[in-house]
């Protein structure tokens, strides 16, 4: 008898449909954001990290100014490290300081919200922004604490054994989103 967990597999998004996405959640960005030179992109491990690149690439395609990004691993202040277990903290690395300036968060998925609770708590040590706002590729639903994306690429309610995996070829080989469900 095999231990191996089977996945339906259902595509939300193609390549092409993620990276439209991208650039649309760069203009949003854009026309919230009163001075480019005050924008700093963080991104939450791992994916986040990426997708905090990327938008970084097409704010500055559009804006024709460079837009700072960095990375905030938010492990350490998690109130929930027994449910969802601990994993190898990733260095955190931000190009300047926070303070006084626009902060974009960048996560995949939203789900619980705990770790978006858990990267603003990280976020204060390193200073005071202006202004944070959250970027999230899917929003899954199922929310525990009262956050919301101010940005969103997609929302896709699940239940509670569904999942969404976002690939980026950087980290997986592929690109796309797909709904997940375990099968008995």
């Amino acid at each position: 008898m095999s231990d191996q967990i089977i996945k339906k597999e259902i595509e939300i998004l193609s390549k092409k449909e993620l990276d439209r996405t991208i650039k649309r959640l760069a203009s949003q960005i854009l026309e919230k954001v009163l001075d480019v030179n005050s924008l700093l992109l963080i991104g939450i491990p791992t994916r986040g990290v990426y997708l905090s690149k990327l938008l970084a690439f097409y704010l500055e395609e559009l804006s024709g100014q460079i837009v700072e990004n960095g990375c905030l691993d938010p492990t350490f202040h998690r109130d929930d490290l027994s449910r969802v277990g601990t994993r190898i903290a990733q260095a955190t690395d931000l190009p300047s300081n926070v303070d006084d300036r626009e902060v974009v968060l960048v996560d995949d998925v939203i789900y619980t919200g705990r770790t978006i609770k858990a990267a603003l708590e990280a976020l204060n040590s390193w200073g005071r922004a202006k202004r944070v706002m959250l970027v999230a590729m899917v929003d899954r639903g199922h929310r525990e604490v009262p956050i919301q994306p101010d940005f969103c690429g997609r929302v896709v309610p699940t239940s509670k054994d569904e999942s969404i995996d976002l690939r980026l070829r950087e980290v997986d080989g592929e690109e796309g989103i797909f709904l997940c469900k375990k099968l008995p």
